[in-house]
């Protein structure tokens, strides 16, 4: 069985056995607040960033590791593994896929890239089925494979906790945000082809997170799904609320619950919910 490196970004918000997996390697994504700079996870927490963004001057921004990042860190793995997945949030919220194809072509390890279409953490499930198809005795092109299929399954619904986060990012116009915020609407976005689309405008929480289940019960219903993930901002005292329904309503699916992280945080708010899942996995 060939020796694989598992690389993803600051976004796919790693969970314990993944964060302590020796071949799993995270690329930070850097945050920029008032000007200043800070990497992902090393320099800022979630905790960290939404307490600054409270208080900032100028509209926060996000940006993905450089070239010259991944070219450092495939070339301190080679001759350490046979191959490198590479495996990234969407390539249409972020350049990170873009910047890990051209380090590749300038090294000589085998590297392979995959676009998730996705972020948090499905995007970390994403390398723990790959880990499973490589155990099963998989080759790099049929997991390479597995793994672009299964981007095309997911499912992600998000109740927006900020709309005034989401506009000062430059994810919202003005003219949505001054009727949103004037309404009191909260707008579920779903990530679709990995691209944030305005799903739905729901009036309260509760409206919307009812609206989101009976995503959820349709996917159970045509793909008899076992597993979903909630995910939050910030605080996870919302989350367990919406854990302890979820469970009632479907005995048979697992949930869990995972942070979407601070990068996602920037342009969502820490009031943020939702839920994810794979229709095929």
């Amino acid at each position: 069985m060939k020796k694989i490196a598992w690389v993803t970004d600051s976004t796919a918000c790693l969970d314990e056995e993944l964060t302590n997996h020796p071949d799993v390697f995270t690329v930070p994504m850097t945050i920029v607040l008032d000007e200043k700079e800070y990497k992902d996870g090393i320099d800022l927490t979630a905790e960290e960033l939404y307490a600054k963004l409270k208080h900032l001057q100028v509209p926060p921004k996000t940006s993905q590791p450089s070239v010259g990042e991944f070219v450092s860190l495939f070339e301190k793995l080679e001759g350490q593994y046979d191959h490198v997945f590479s495996i990234l949030v969407s390539a249409k919220l972020s350049g990170t896929v873009s910047s890990s194809v051209q380090a590749a072509s300038m090294v000589n390890t085998p590297v392979t890239t995959i676009d998730s279409k996705i972020l948090s953490y499905p995007l970390s499930r994403m390398i723990k089925k790959g880990m499973e198809w490589i155990e099963a005795g998989n080759s790099v092109e049929e997991v390479e494979q597995k793994l672009s299929e299964l981007a095309n399954t997911n499912e992600t619904f998000v109740l927006i906790g900020s709309l005034e986060q989401l506009h000062r990012s430059g994810r919202m116009n003005g003219l949505s945000f001054f009727l949103g915020s004037m309404l009191n609407i909260k707008p579920i976005i779903s990530i679709e082809d990995g691209v944030l689309q305005a799903k739905e405008k729901i009036r309260s929480e509760s409206k919307g997170m009812e609206k989101i289940i009976s995503y959820l019960q349709a996917s159970i219903e045509a793909y008899a799904i076992k597993e979903a993930y909630i995910l939050y901002g910030l605080h996870d005292t919302e989350a367990r609320k919406w854990h302890d329904e979820l469970c009632k309503r479907f005995p048979d699916v697992a949930f869990g619950i995972y942070p979407l992280g601070a990068t996602i945080g920037v342009h969502a708010g820490e009031n943020t919910i939702g839920i994810s899942w794979f229709n095929r996995l």
